[in-house]
């Protein structure tokens, strides 16, 4: 693709968004009886499963690592898990002390649901109180220390929660409905010719 015909595609995708923004949007509403319909007759749409939020100190072992360098591992992170203990800061030492991509963040996982993480992992953090914190847990990457901070149980969620998404969601499948409408008008409507060879 040349520069001019990728530009005449970015000015003609332009036109396009502006006719709709301009001409096509502004006619669209989402009405409060079919958002309710919507919630009503989509309800797993609206359930949020059990989710933790936590933080984490990994210290590596490879593969092949003999007993002794597994044996300094978990001597190292239970040199952390005393001072976590004794009132450190958890974020802190993961900058400082974690192996994981996650340790500029303060070994900060964010929120993640069952079957994300590997099992061991998992069921550790799944157990936990909020700002508890982990005695050693062995996985396939090394040793960790786990702790949540947010532990939140499945629920639906109520329809006022959702309400404005359901609300955006319907009127962008009125503004589809609409385009396609605009565009089958404008065919019916326009002059075509045919020449044959």
């Amino acid at each position: 693709m040349s520069e001019a015909q990728l530009k005449e595609q970015i000015y003609q995708r332009q036109a396009i968004r502006t006719l709709i923004d301009n001409e096509i949007a502004p006619t669209v509403k989402a009405n409060e009886a079919d958002s309710k319909a919507f919630y009503q007759n989509n309800p797993n749409a609206f359930k949020r499963p059990e989710e933790v939020h936590a933080q984490h100190i990994l210290i590596k072992i490879e593969k092949d690592a003999d007993e002794k360098q597994k044996a300094e591992a978990r001597k190292s992170l239970l040199e952390l898990k005393k001072r976590i203990d004794a009132g450190e800061d958890f974020g802190q030492i993961a900058k400082s002390h974690s192996q994981c991509p996650s340790a500029p963040k303060g070994g900060d996982l964010g929120f993640f649901t069952r079957g994300r993480m590997v099992p061991a992992f998992e069921k550790v953090a799944f157990e936990l109180k909020p700002g508890g914190v982990s005695d050693l847990v062995e996985t396939q990457f090394g040793y960790h220390l786990i702790k949540v901070l947010e532990h939140r149980e499945a629920k639906t969620m109520g329809y006022e929660e959702v309400q404005a998404q359901i609300a955006a969601h319907l009127r962008n499948l009125k503004i589809r409905a609409e385009v396609l409408r605009y565009a089958e008008k404008l065919r019916k409507a326009a002059k075509i010719e045919t020449f044959v060879q």
